[in-house]
């Protein structure tokens, strides 16, 4: 099968998740509205989330892996992902499933028109603390970059993958995907998608990891931009 769409699915000891995401991304892929092939990233989990995604990947002919050495965040993981995926479109998702992986089809509507389509979930179900905390970074992180996007820290978005591998990424940058696209004249677009709670497993990310450091983030991001290189090609030998 010709492969258009790759969905990045980063793992940090998620064990208790993978039966689920197994599931519902294997669902997905019978009905998603373009072939669709996933990669999950394991981002050197402690658990017992290798053997589990290496069952799975050696079930299903279009489940894929990559095993980090060491524990590297979730930059890292999104970004080697973009570094292996060959199809033309690529997205991906938590493992924790707060999202579902159907509203896929939401974005992928966009992705003709758009270079990165992400999603702002709607009637989220998180804690006070981690909406409000949530809902600060993004406003300090529209302040910075312009982006107008409100949630881009939403582990839903597609994203047209030339684009995608231009992006130069350092730890947090994940949350400055739509910035990063804006940077090379792309266009972005953001869809209302559902979220669900966390029915298994932790979060890796607290009042620290949420707020604190996407604010010094910022910063990385504005030296980014002034330093960024921008070409287009008119013209090459045949």
């Amino acid at each position: 099968m010709h492969y258009k769409f790759t969905i990045i699915v980063p793992v940090y000891n998620e064990e208790d998740n993978l039966e689920r995401v197994e599931k519902e991304l294997l669902a997905y892929t019978k009905t998603a509205s373009t072939p669709t092939k996933i990669l999950f990233v394991n981002d050197g989990s402690k658990d017992n989330s290798q053997a589990i995604i290496e069952t799975i990947c050696n079930t299903h002919a279009h489940f894929d892996f990559l095993l980090f050495s060491e524990n590297s965040g979730l930059s890292a993981a999104i970004k080697a992902g973009f570094d292996y995926v060959d199809t033309e479109l690529v997205g991906y998702i938590d493992s924790d499933l707060q999202t579902d992986p159907k509203d896929f089809d939401l974005l992928l509507e966009h992705i003709g028109a758009f270079d990165l389509v992400t999603g702002v979930r709607a009637n989220r179900k998180d804690s006070f603390v981690k909406n409000m905390s949530s809902k600060i970074a993004n406003g300090i992180r529209r302040t910075f970059t312009h982006d107008g996007m409100d949630d881009t820290g939403c582990p839903l978005k597609v994203i047209k993958t030339d684009f995608a591998k231009r992006i130069p990424m350092f730890k947090g940058l994940h949350r400055f995907l739509p910035a990063m696209i804006l940077l090379q004249h792309g266009k972005v677009i953001q869809i209302p998608v559902q979220h669900f709670p966390r029915i298994a497993g932790t979060a890796k990310f607290g009042l620290w990891n949420r707020l604190l450091g996407p604010l010094m983030d910022c910063f990385a991001y504005l030296w980014m931009k002034k330093k960024y290189i921008n070409y287009d090609v008119a013209k090459k030998s045949t």
